[in-house]
């Protein structure tokens, strides 16, 4: 389906003024995606693995709580409408 493009900007138009820059926000993440040659698995594929082991202080905040936030947390924080795990 081709959508024209009166239709998306009357669907933008009827948007709420914050919803608006995030329907911007995408717009532009979709055009900066095209440009942009795909790199995907393959590219991490080819990438040499970092063996190098955590140090103290990553392994100390890799096991710490500190600034954890669930799912549940971050979708009440910023009125995400997704489920998060």
């Amino acid at each position: 389906m081709v959508a024209q493009k009166e239709d998306i900007h009357n669907l933008v138009e009827r948007l709420r003024e914050h919803d608006q820059k995030t329907a911007f926000d995408f717009l532009q993440y979709l055009i900066d995606r095209s440009e942009k040659k795909p790199t995907g698995w393959a590219e991490i594929d080819k990438a040499k693995p970092d063996d190098e082991p955590l140090t103290k202080e990553e392994l100390r905040q890799l096991n710490s709580d500190a600034g954890y936030v669930t799912g549940e947390e971050a979708r009440r924080e910023f009125g995400l409408q997704v489920d998060l795990p």
